[in-house]
């Protein structure tokens, strides 16, 4: 501890502990929500001109009125943040622009492509959405120096464009296209279809959708992200040129208090990279149900409070790397196919200025050899997650400071017999919850630190995360993004394994446009470093442009 402690103090402080997250819009900062969502998903949404009172749908902005599930900036819904522009462009609703004045209308020139009128009543309509994301990346150690490069520096630029057709109220359809570029120098990880894509449907969606027994209800079926799941275990990979998607379906429904989400996906298949070629990866597969309840609101300390309680199942079908454990032979995989059977709680909103999330996760199921000779073995894994966030608006910087805890469990390799201890995330948790490098991922670790953000101006904002990780299990392995498995186990000591200090910066410097900086330093124990790890650092410069 003491060795990191000096590296902190010879690092230039604010490079290497400030991080930044654009949590909103200038015009959504001055928009109060029922609750703000801790540690809500980073995405760099451009500045919107300010709308008029009458283009706004109760309250809504620029999405469906879920009523209470509004809360989060949309998130609560379970379609993602919608901060004018959504996590999920097909989340958007741009109709309150069929009932804007003519000056709201026209401030933006965007705005034509945003609801073009396809009839006389206005009832058919489309709306139209474009990305040109430019992102740089630069890390001297990837992969604590196992990804077999130096000084990797990673340019890719991603070009995604979408459209809306709005039959009515009850049918709408969605289509969305990518193409994905990359290059660079000293580059890797280019072979997984995650970074280079020719033209492919990246979305296409038909959903259904109407008013039945007191609820918003709807089915959604076709090819789609998926954001209804703690940020934990699951995110878009937008870090990535490609973000992740499923081919399945999904149904929605929204009362006033409670709403209940049910789907069964397939991951869609990335590869080959030809134009209009990606398939379905039936080896991956995503089912469950989510429900939310909010709770009745109550006053703290003179401010409105709002909370939710969601019980979920997740199921996981996964084969490949990301299903392989490792065995009593340092360096040494078993391979096979996983089922994992996630029943979860979770317990969040505001209370007063505090912002709250705890989360608590029983990870079942099986892990099923490849080898024929060798027998099943059940699953008993579990994580908790937990974060708190004083915010107070009314000073200066509009500052929140707050503390972020999480505990993946770990299992033992020496054990062959026995269940499987290590909890499992195959498909991506959000790179900027702990770790946006990727060495670690949420496998048998335990990551504690303070958390801060500010809106220094109304474009400009600021996040820090100091997170300090452990080994849950010291007869565990190392686990990185990827499906990396370390192979350092029997001759690493301790269970400490290092820090990493993460700073963000986004600035809306123009409409439609963002400009962030993402800078992630790697500090690691004597123990790491004596098994051969490398500390490094990453510094991530991204330009995107919106509409």
């Amino acid at each position: 501890m003491r060795g990191i402690t000096r590296k902190l103090h010879h690092w230039k402080s604010g490079s290497l502990i400030l991080s930044i997250a654009l949590t909103g819009t200038a015009w959504a900062d001055k928009q109060k929500t029922l609750a703000a969502t801790p540690l809500l998903p980073v995405v760099p949404v451009p500045v919107l001109p300010l709308p008029d009172k009458a283009a706004l749908v109760k309250g809504a902005l620029y999405h469906p009125d879920w009523n209470l599930f509004n809360a989060g900036n949309n998130g609560a819904s379970g379609f993602g943040v919608v901060n004018g522009y959504g996590q999920a462009r097909w989340a958007e609703d741009w109709s309150a622009l069929k009932r804007a004045q003519h000056a709201v209308q026209n401030n933006d020139w965007f705005n034509r492509l945003k609801y073009v009128r396809l009839n006389q009543s206005g009832s058919i309509w489309m709306s139209f959405s474009g990305e040109e994301r430019l992102r740089y990346i630069f890390e001297n150690q990837p992969m604590l120096g196992q990804a077999g490069k130096t000084n990797a520096s990673r340019v890719l630029l991603r070009n995604q464009y979408g459209a809306d057709l709005h039959l009515g109220e009850h049918v709408r359809a969605y289509a969305e296209f990518l193409y994905g570029v990359a290059g660079g120098s000293n580059t890797y990880g280019y072979q997984t279809g995650a970074q280079r894509e020719s033209l492919d449907l990246q979305q296409g969606i038909l959903e259904v959708k109407g008013n039945l027994l007191g609820a918003q209800m709807g089915v959604i079926g076709g090819r789609q992200i998926f954001l209804d799941a703690p940020v934990s275990m699951q995110s878009p990979r937008d870090l990535t040129n490609v973000q992740q998607t499923w081919d399945g379906f999904r149904g929605y429904a929204i009362w006033k208090r409670f709403r209940v989400d049910i789907f069964d996906f397939m991951q869609t298949n990335k590869l080959p990279q030809k134009v209009f070629a990606d398939g379905t990866n039936y080896n991956a597969r995503l089912y469950g149900a989510y429900t939310s309840t909010a709770l009745p609101s109550f006053q703290f300390m003179g401010q409105k409070s709002q909370m939710f309680t969601d019980v979920f199942f997740l199921g996981y079908l996964y084969g490949g790397a990301a299903a392989s454990i490792p065995t009593v032979n340092t360096g040494s995989l078993q391979k096979g196919s996983s089922r994992r059977d996630n029943v979860g709680l979770r317990l969040w909103g505001n209370i007063g200025p505090f912002s709250t999330n705890l989360t608590g996760i029983f990870q079942g199921g099986e892990f099923r050899p490849a080898k024929a000779d060798q027998h099943t073995r059940a699953v008993r894994a579990y994580a908790i997650n937990g974060s708190i966030t004083y915010s107070r608006p009314d000073w200066a910087g509009k500052p929140g400071f707050g503390l972020q805890g999480d505990l993946f469990s770990g299992g033992s390799a020496r054990n062959q017999d026995g269940a499987v201890g290590t909890f499992a995330t195959p498909f991506v948790p959000l790179p900027y919850y702990n770790d946006l490098s990727l060495s670690l991922t949420s496998q048998n670790l335990i990551g504690v630190g303070p958390i801060a953000n500010f809106t220094i101006l109304p474009t400009l904002h600021l996040k820090v995360h100091v997170p300090f990780f452990w080994r849950a299990s010291t007869q565990d392995a190392v686990y990185g993004g990827n499906s990396k498995i370390y192979n350092w186990r029997n001759t690493l000591h301790g269970g400490f394994t290092g820090t990493m200090p993460y700073t963000q910066l986004s600035w809306n410097f123009a409409p439609h446009w963002a400009w962030t900086h993402d800078i992630e330093g790697i500090l690691l124990s004597r123990g790491m470093r004596d098994v051969g790890a490398k500390e490094g650092a990453l510094y991530m410069q991204t330009l995107e442009f919106k509409f």
